[in-house]
């Protein structure tokens, strides 16, 4: 994997994938859409990795599709460009049993807002943004946003935010629910630590079911969650977690957690 378009590393059980276009605030190139694939690939093969961190180098985060690396493309098709490049990484973002903290720290504009929604926690420096700037360029919401926002802010507010192009501060996205935390940014190392350690010596396993469950209950009945709630306890009933959990629990000390 080239560390030219995006920087990978591993330590201590947490994932941290970088974007590393910053002269362009991360915008995407072809390179850079594959390479992020294939880390995600290697992430979920990794049995040692138990939580990922993403972010981008420099001041942003990502600025979406990098308009100028296409510009001279004759006749790109921009369906075929989502279907190899963008769906693949939200798919396998969603699809990960392993958490995703984003480590916002500057814009997330276009797919790179829709990066950003797809990741399970968002910790935001307070001079990070996030717009969908689809728009402006004529375009429509593409990369999952049009899924996450209106289940994260409602229907009306997700329709203001497509439409209008409107940028939204951290502390406005922390008000809509758009993020989880922010904060100062100097303070983002440390509260993106103090996430990732908590994942990273939990129970990996009964998360990545909990994650399925989420993905899975918009489109569910209740009776159909109830089953599957049966059946993924199943699964997490006969993990080596549970045994060391209800141990813990029994002899009133903390649990160990070892992910399986």
């Amino acid at each position: 994997m080239s560390e030219e378009k995006l920087i990978y590393s591993v330590t201590n059980g947490v994932a941290t994938i970088t974007l590393n276009r910053p002269d362009v605030f991360n915008a995407f190139n072809d390179q850079q859409s594959y390479e992020l694939q294939d880390a995600l690939k290697q992430v979920t093969r990794d049995a040692s990795v138990r939580v990922v961190i993403l972010t981008g180098a420099g001041k942003a985060f990502c600025s979406g599709q990098d308009l100028k690396a296409i510009a001279g493309a004759e006749k790109r098709s921009l369906a075929e460009s989502l279907h190899k490049r963008y769906n693949p990484i939200i798919k396998a973002m969603r699809e990960l049993p392993k958490p995703i903290i984003c480590r916002l720290n500057g814009v997330a504009a276009g797919a790179g807002c829709s990066l950003a929604l797809a990741c399970d926690y968002i910790v935001a420096s307070s001079a990070a943004s996030l717009i969908e700037v689809f728009v402006n360029v004529g375009l429509v919401l593409d990369s999952g946003s049009s899924y996450f926002l209106p289940r994260l802010v409602g229907m009306r507010k997700a329709f203001e935010l497509s439409t209008l192009g409107t940028k939204v501060p951290a502390e406005e996205a922390l008000r809509l629910g758009l993020v989880n935390q922010v904060v100062a940014p100097e303070e983002l190392d440390a509260a993106v630590q103090q996430i990732t350690d908590r994942y990273a010596s939990a129970p990996t396993k009964a998360i990545g079911l909990m994650k399925k469950m989420l993905n899975k209950s918009f489109e569910s009945s209740l009776d159909e969650m109830l089953e599957y709630e049966a059946y993924c306890q199943e699964i997490a009933g006969s993990s080596a977690d549970y045994r060391e959990g209800v141990t813990a629990f029994n002899e009133k000390r903390k649990p160990v957690f070892t992910g399986e």
